[in-house]
């Protein structure tokens, strides 16, 4: 009786296996990734906000960062913002 009572919960159990492996895992790694990137932005980078805004690192703060998106405009917004960073000459062979 003990073990039809456990074989009842195995299905349950590999189900929670497999969405741990297919789903939260690559969610985490993903995050992390995203944390780093972030927390090694550098002064000159170029990046590409949540918003879609393309623009060059001029200043960084803790919580924020300066982006210049046009000769002389620049917009503050959060690190956290930052989606992508570019290769170096992005914006230049964008324009």
């Amino acid at each position: 009786m003990g073990d039809a009572g456990l074989m009842g919960f195995l299905p349950l159990i590999l189900m929670f296996v497999l969405l741990y492996f297919l789903m939260i895992r690559p969610q985490m790694k993903r995050a992390k990734e995203q944390k780093v990137m972030v927390d090694g932005l550098a002064k000159g980078d170029e990046v590409i906000t949540a918003g879609g805004v393309l623009g060059k690192i001029t200043k960084l703060s803790e919580a924020y960062i300066t982006l210049e998106i046009a000769s002389e405009t620049e917009i503050t917004v959060q690190r956290s913002a930052v989606q992508t960073l570019l290769p170096k000459g992005t914006i230049k062979s964008a324009q």
